[in-house]
């Protein structure tokens, strides 16, 4: 699989496309929720995407920006909303002003500041809110969530046509639920934990590990803004997530060494949920 291809990863109906490794490129998309997760460096997977959210400004994070913006206007798709950590916007709107000259055109594009915990609409029933990472510049993940109704346990007995009665004279028969569906940190030390607590109950945690044995300590990636396997282990019982996908994880490692140290360092009942997005081998 080439960079510009991404990998896919799935889990019951969560589908995500993409590719990350640690000072190089990492750009993850939702498609059904039409979001990526940073750019990278602009690459081709993400063109037909709406919604960039944008955790850092990085460049193996954001650098495609303009990239990604001018594609989608020489392709005639509508502008970009383009959401991250509030200290950022000014230099990113700089930096578009820079592009504008040097290409000698003007693009169109909507930045946004992404306030923690407001939330924010995607395609259909998904909307997104941020919360407060720890990285060594300013930062903020995302979680990308599902509104659901289901019918009252009261009512599931009841007769189709007895159903219909009960709406039609304004009975609310449905609750509802905003169920948190996949949340990703990007580069953050383990502290993003003792932030928002939908982020632990997610269904599906895509976050950075980058360091993973003893060659880089705990203080070699608290340094950087980064995270060590070490420091996620002891946290693990305090998550309920369904999945645990590790990206970011230093290209000093191969997949084959990473299986190795997860299959020698995660506990046992914690083996079968703590997943490596796809990458080169």
């Amino acid at each position: 699989m080439s960079l510009s291809a991404g990998y896919t990863w799935t889990h019951k109906n969560i589908r995500l496309l993409g590719y990350s490794m640690a000072g190089i490129t990492t750009s993850i998309v939702m498609p059904e929720a039409d979001a990526v997760f940073d750019v990278a460096q602009g690459l081709p997977y993400q063109m037909n995407v709406s919604n960039i959210l944008l955790t850092h400004g990085h460049m193996d994070h954001a650098s495609g920006l303009p990239y990604v913006i001018g594609q989608k206007a020489m392709q005639g798709q509508t502008p970009p909303d383009v959401y991250m950590p509030p200290a950022l916007l000014p230099p990113m709107r700089e930096m578009m002003r820079i592009w504008e000259r040097v290409e000698d055109h003007s693009y169109q594009y909507r930045f946004h500041a992404a306030e923690e915990g407001r939330a924010y609409p995607l395609k259909g029933p998904y909307f997104f809110k941020a919360f407060p990472t720890s990285h060594r510049v300013p930062s903020v993940g995302y979680t990308v969530f599902e509104r659901k109704k289901r019918l009252k346990e009261e009512y599931k007995t009841l007769a189709r046509e007895e159903l219909i009665d009960l709406r039609r004279r304004g009975e609310e028969l449905d609750d509802h639920a905003e169920v948190p569906l996949v949340s990703f940190t990007g580069d953050t030390r383990v502290e993003f934990l003792d932030g928002a607590p939908w982020v632990r109950r997610s269904q599906v945690l895509v976050t950075e590990v980058t360091f993973i044995d003893s060659a880089k300590t705990i203080e070699n990636a608290r340094e950087w803004g980064h995270m060590h396997l070490e420091e996620l282990l002891p946290r693990l019982d305090d998550l309920k997530c369904e999945k645990i996908v590790l990206i970011h994880i230093s290209a000093r490692y191969t997949t084959k060494r990473v299986r190795e140290i997860l299959e020698d360092r995660v506990p046992e009942h914690w083996k079968t949920k703590i997943e490596i997005f796809p990458r080169p081998v």
